[in-house]
């Protein structure tokens, strides 16, 4: 464990205490990890499950004993929450329902989810006057510019069309029938609310903007390490069929592109945002890469690849089949075509990490 670590402008850093709200979640899991092995701070770990992080728990002979507490409860109704905040010099929100297939069939869960039950987190930390890290998501954007334009227009290929800027790019959602949209309004609204309490009482916060971040502890493969009903992203909903030998289902033809990125290297750039407040705080960064785009088509052509190298199986004789989405995801659904973040304020003022690359 690093014992005198410095900021960006060489201050050193003091230890701090991080009330992490969704610590036992994907992202929570790996930051806590990163935290424990290369930080002095502590961390008030709140959620409802700890199986992600069962490891950093026990047993009490861990080097970081004492700097990790989980407590159990749930954000919905526990009086308790108020008081871990005040008692921390930071609160980190992950707590969400963030898969899509929940979007437009749960929309009612969603919007409470990362609407209303944001708000208390909110204002518990603008009232007591502590710093807030909220993780937002890429879906804020919805759709590009570009994707309005004629299929053969030469403006497609212009980057102000469709590479997304945290202070310019448009929020370019679906119809209120395309209830898809119902996770990106209720994250967009909960920004907006996070802003004006900046704005208006002195809120010192950060907005994280995932752009598709991957790794272990993501996802389940149905029947296997989760759940056997429940359609998982996509990483795993493609992994669950070549584990199964059954095509890989391409929604919509599979023409969504996506840019995606390891979660250690995305974890590197919130570290970045807790040690250096100067930096980070009032602003809303995109964490992605802007290098590595896909089409979920070539996503799926390239797992199948691998899962045949690494398995020693010959693929099967269709190893892909098209499918809708209202018959995969249900009525409502709806979708985003391109993903690709600009990296130019993360990089200005955290500083170039060699692994988020600015785009050119």
């Amino acid at each position: 464990m690093a014992t005198a670590r410095v900021d960006l402008d060489g201050n050193t850093i003091t230890p701090m205490t991080i009330c992490m709200i969704g610590a036992g979640g994907f992202i929570g899991s790996h930051l806590c990890e990163k935290l424990m092995a290369e930080t002095p701070h502590t961390v008030l770990a709140v959620d409802v499950y700890n199986d992600k992080i069962k490891h950093l728990l026990e047993p009490d002979s861990l080097p970081w004993n004492g700097r990790i507490q989980f407590h159990r409860l749930n954000i919905k109704n526990d009086s308790r929450l108020e008081g871990l905040i005040k008692c921390s010099d930071l609160t980190i929100n992950l707590a969400a329902i963030c898969t899509p297939a929940d979007y437009n069939t749960r929309p009612l869960d969603t919007i409470y989810s990362n609407f209303i039950d944001a708000l208390p987190v909110v204002k518990y930390c603008s009232e007591n006057n502590k710093r807030l890290i909220h993780f937002s998501t890429c879906e804020v954007y919805g759709k590009t510019i570009g994707s309005f334009l004629p299929k053969d227009s030469p403006l497609r290929q212009d980057p102000a069309y469709y590479i997304l800027k945290e202070d310019t790019s448009p929020c370019i959602f679906g119809s209120v029938e395309k209830q898809r949209w119902s996770y990106a309004c209720a994250k967009q609204l909960i920004e907006r609310l996070i802003y004006a309490e900046g704005a208006e009482n002195g809120l010192e916060f950060t907005i994280v903007r995932p752009f598709n971040w991957i790794g272990p502890r993501m996802d389940f493969i149905p029947g296997i390490d989760g759940p056997s009903e429940g359609v998982p992203r996509v990483l795993a909903c493609f992994s669950n069929n070549l584990l199964r030998r059954e095509p890989l289902k391409l929604v919509d033809g599979g023409e969504s592109q996506r840019t995606f990125i390891y979660i250690k290297d995305a974890i590197e750039a919130v570290l970045l945002m807790i040690e250096n407040p100067a930096r980070a705080s009032g602003h809303i960064f995109n964490v992605g890469n802007p290098n590595n785009e896909v089409t979920v088509r070539q996503l799926a052509e390239m797992m199948t690849k691998v899962y045949s190298k690494v398995s020693g199986e010959e693929a099967i004789e269709s190893p892909t089949i098209d499918v809708s989405s209202k018959e995969f995801y249900g009525e409502g659904y709806d979708d985003s075509d391109k993903r690709i973040p600009d990296m130019t304020i993360i990089n200005k003022q955290l500083g170039l990490n060699p692994l988020l690359i600015s785009y050119n």
